[in-house]
């Protein structure tokens, strides 16, 4: 069968293959004094053959982004900053301040004893604690106590605030927004709570004890949000999950032994727009390269390794962030030997899937793993 949009002699079709004469600029200027302009001079550009995504791949070291996060304490105060956060922003995606395609992430930082006034927005947000042992957020009147490892969630439109309670140095913590997507769909909402500060319930941690044991509590039937009432993972019970799972199962071959972080009640992804997932990889073990529509920021939360994405080589150790855009062929090795490596990631996988945008596809050539530049 002939490919579409190609003839038996290779001469492309439905592409534009337009020449310009000076009548057709005359033509092109008249249309755009009226707003206008002519579709076959952006078909090209704006209808490609395959995903070709704007994001490159990048990763960020922590150990060298640490130093610079811990600068901002003395530099810029927790109430003129609102939120004191170094934001990763990808080469290719400096217009909207994304990490990768539509997805934003950066590193908050604060002190012993601060607190952020409480505010919501039509962002959803999530949080991955990599250093410090007072974070605590309150999402819609719930306390959650969060630390290393941890991953919590504020759904869009909730009430929230964060602080760090403890004495002995400086919380930090990893965002990741769908801001950049909000922006884009021209739907941003923020707002400042009336009181400044929400009044906690009684019971710290209270959807974890709630939903967090793999039991529906009573009725858990009646939860008609759309993100998951359940709102912290906590890493213990993460990684001895992940554990168990490796004992139990071999995994996929892309991701090694991996979990998506669901809503209890429906066992979809934890909130409409950023799902979330943790993955092991074992002693040794090299995963196959594949490739798929929307764009991952993933985490290192333990040991060390190699990812390589679009034929690039990124060497990674715990706490370093990298990204893989939307389409990019990409597999990851642990380097240890005697020890596994965990991946932290979260992706805009919800919102592919509902748009009936989801696409993936396995490397078949050099046993299924790139050649490197």
């Amino acid at each position: 069968m002939t490919p579409r949009g190609t003839r038996r002699d290779d001469t492309v079709l439905g592409r534009a293959r337009v020449s310009d004469t000076p009548e057709l600029e005359a033509y092109y200027a008249e249309l755009a004094d009226r707003e206008a302009g002519a579709l076959w001079t952006v078909a090209n550009k704006i209808e490609p053959w395959y995903p070709q995504p704007q994001s490159a791949p990048v990763l960020w070291r922590y150990a060298e982004l640490r130093p610079l996060v811990r600068k901002a304490l003395d530099l810029v105060s927790a109430d003129d900053a609102g939120r004191r956060v170094v934001m990763l922003v990808n080469p290719g995606r400096r217009d909207v301040s994304a990490a990768v395609g539509l997805l934003y992430t950066g590193l908050q930082i604060m002190g012993p004893g601060e607190s952020m006034t409480a505010h919501r927005h039509q962002a959803a947000a999530l949080r991955f604690v990599h250093e410090g042992t007072g974070a605590w957020t309150i999402v819609d009147g719930e306390k959650l106590r969060v630390g290393p490892g941890d991953f919590a969630i504020t759904p869009n439109g909730t009430w929230h605030e964060h602080g760090n309670e403890g004495d002995d140095g400086p919380v930090i913590w990893q965002d990741g927004l769908d801001i950049p997507l909000v922006n884009a769909l021209d739907a941003g909402f923020y707002e400042v709570h009336p009181d400044l500060h929400q009044q906690p319930g009684k019971v710290v941690n209270a959807s974890v004890a709630t939903y967090g044991g793999n039991l529906l509590p009573y009725g858990a039937e009646k939860w008609a949000r759309p993100y998951s009432p359940l709102l912290a993972w906590p890493w213990e019970a993460t990684y001895a999950a992940l554990r168990g799972l490796a004992d139990a199962a071999e995994g996929s071959p892309y991701d090694g032994v991996i979990a998506e972080y669901t809503n209890p009640v429906t066992g979809g992804s934890v909130m409409p727009t950023m799902g979330a997932h943790m993955q092991l990889l074992r002693p040794g073990q090299a995963t196959r390269a594949h490739r798929h529509t929307g764009s991952v920021v993933y985490t290192v939360a333990k040991g060390r390794g190699v990812s390589v994405i679009a034929g690039q080589r990124f060497p990674w150790r715990k706490g370093d962030i990298f990204v893989v855009p939307s389409w990019a062929w990409h597999e990851h090795a642990n380097l240890d030997d005697s020890d596994d490596a965990c991946l932290f990631s979260f992706d805009d996988f919800p919102v592919m899937r509902s748009l009936g945008f989801r696409r993936e596809e396995a490397y078949a050539d050099n046993d299924g793993h790139q050649p490197t530049l």
